[in-house]
């Protein structure tokens, strides 16, 4: 039986007891059967109505109350009830539902403030961040970590961590640091990982940290630094030592009285030793010689210290549409030492500056020639492109002896050619890294020789 019914029962009961006893006086007294029938009329009418309005008054007001708990259960905190007052005991309970409402209205306002929040700072932060299930598939990435796999995070939500290249970061302890190439980019990788649980299973929570762009950046910073100091002493002791060396020079070639040893020299040396000195005809050619190649000297050290210095001076791009095809194919036709193969490839656009890319792969195709020239290769050196969705790549391969040492290719002022600078790779690099991109350069595992590649973000989406 319903609680509504059992509320109109004992109200039917409760008024039973007079009825009955209405009912008897009435019809054991000596009255008109119309009278009798009209008073016992109006007696159960008032005696049903009674009831009904008792259940009504019992039950109207825990139906609102079941409605608003139901309208809080879906979340809909709107709903107010009427007759919320603290002086009385049903409107004491509108009065706390109704606050119960409001109350949790507050709180999944700012929850949702709070996950808008979390929301955003995870999409702008530069660390990659994924979440994976009890069964190791893709559950959350925020944008960092969609631009390190390379695809959309629409396309890797739902799929395997072994798909998507990231099975060894699950595994092994945590934190750590990691070498490890993916699509969207390579480096050095710190690792950190946690457990939670959501809608009752089992997660992880997967954290990748680039740790190789923080540590070039400090590096940079330092060569900088570096850069600054050195070239101010260097440049203030180079300026009056080349000024001197070619006024000294001058006066050697007019045959002036530097010939002559200083007179306290001649003294301690013997007179024997003096007269010599003086008389030797040769004299004026070896001062002039070694002027000269003090002022050559003098020369050399700036125009090594100006090479440096484009390390802390490179200026930021100027972004504007270059066809990859007409870029590669003007840079390889100024080689001159050696004919490079151009591997044809798709049309592909990139926003970049002209000139900073021209001077980057200049360097690549320069070292390509290098290394096949060192093993006797008339040809070995070969440049093509590549792209997919978002990135151009373009590798410039060659078959010389391959890379000896691989952890200083791109540290500043390493260098194993004789003539080198060692800002060649650096300055590459740091051009490549100010367009959006990445510069590796390992050994071919296919052959002999290295391999180049440059990875450019390119322009104008998905190609055709």
């Amino acid at each position: 039986m319903t609680h509504e019914r059992r509320v109109f029962l004992l109200a039917l009961l409760s008024g039973l007891p007079a009825v009955v006893v209405v009912l008897l006086l009435l019809w054991t007294g000596a009255r008109t059967a119309r009278l009798e029938w009209t008073v016992t009329a109006f007696v159960v009418v008032v005696w049903l109505g009674a009831a009904a309005a008792l259940r009504e008054r019992v039950v109207r007001p825990l139906q609102t109350l079941s409605n608003m708990l139901a309208a809080i259960k879906e979340e809909d905190f709107s709903m107010r009830a009427r007759g919320a007052r603290t002086d009385d005991a049903l409107g004491l309970a509108f009065f706390e539902v109704n606050t119960l409402g409001q109350t949790l209205r507050e709180q999944r306002l700012g929850a949702q403030e709070a996950t808008a929040l979390l929301a955003r700072v995870m999409e702008e932060i530069d660390v990659a961040v994924f979440a994976f299930d009890d069964e190791r598939r893709l559950r959350l990435v925020n944008r960092a970590g969609a631009s390190l796999l390379a695809e959309p995070a629409e396309r890797t939500v739902g799929r395997d961590a072994a798909a998507l290249g990231l099975a060894e970061c699950l595994e092994g302890e945590a934190p750590r640091v990691l070498d490890a190439a993916f699509p969207g980019g390579a480096g050095r990788w710190e690792i950190r990982r946690s457990a939670f649980r959501l809608g009752g299973r089992p997660h992880q929570l997967l954290v990748l940290s680039d740790l190789s762009r923080a540590l070039r950046e400090e590096e940079r910073e330092a060569t900088r630094r570096l850069v600054r100091v050195l070239g101010h002493e260097i440049n203030n002791s180079l300026a009056p030592i080349k000024s001197v060396a070619e006024s000294l020079q001058r006066l050697a070639t007019r045959g002036g009285g530097l010939m002559t040893p200083p007179r306290g020299v001649a003294a301690a040396s013997g007179a024997g030793r003096a007269a010599d000195a003086r008389g030797r005809p040769d004299d004026g050619d070896d001062l002039t010689r070694g002027l000269a190649l003090i002022a050559g000297r003098a020369e050399s050290l700036s125009r090594f210290m100006a090479s440096y210095a484009r390390l802390a001076r490179l200026p930021p791009p100027k972004l504007q549409p270059l066809d990859v095809a007409t870029w590669v194919r003007r840079v390889v036709g100024l080689e001159r030492r050696l004919a490079v193969v151009v591997a044809a490839g798709p049309d592909a656009v990139i926003q970049a500056d002209g000139d900073q890319l021209d001077q980057l792969l200049i360097n690549l195709v320069d070292n390509a020639v290098d290394a096949a020239l060192e093993s006797g290769m008339e040809r070995g050196v070969e440049v093509g492109w590549r792209r997919d969705r978002k990135f151009v790549e373009v590798w410039v391969r060659d078959e010389g002896p391959g890379i000896a040492d691989t952890g200083n290719l791109f540290v500043p002022f390493f260098t194993t050619k004789p003539e080198g600078s060692g800002i060649g790779l650096a300055l590459s690099r740091q051009i490549a890294e100010a367009h959006g991109g990445s510069l590796t350069l390992s050994n071919r595992g296919e052959g002999q020789g290295a391999e180049a590649r440059l990875r450019l973000p390119a322009a104008g989406g998905a190609p055709g």
